[in-house]
């Protein structure tokens, strides 16, 4: 049986929220932050992503820095 992974599966539904806010916000006319947003917002997952295959835990921690820099 293949293990949870809780930071995979978190990171995905806030891309999927993200999604549906810049929808959101597209509806309100709101295009240029949308756009932003969902650049932004989507690179959290890509980078955590990233991060699970990282080839050594110093290479881990740095890709993981860079998704949490992603939420500032």
């Amino acid at each position: 049986m293949k293990e949870r992974n809780l930071i995979l599966e978190l990171s995905f539904q806030f891309a999927l929220n993200i999604i549906a806010y810049c929808e959101v916000l597209e509806e309100k006319r709101r295009f240029v932050i949308s756009q932003q947003l969902l650049k932004s917002g989507t690179s959290v997952g890509a980078n955590i992503r990233e991060a699970q295959s990282a080839k050594s835990k110093i290479d881990f921690i740095h890709k993981l820095k860079i998704a949490s820099n992603s939420l500032i």
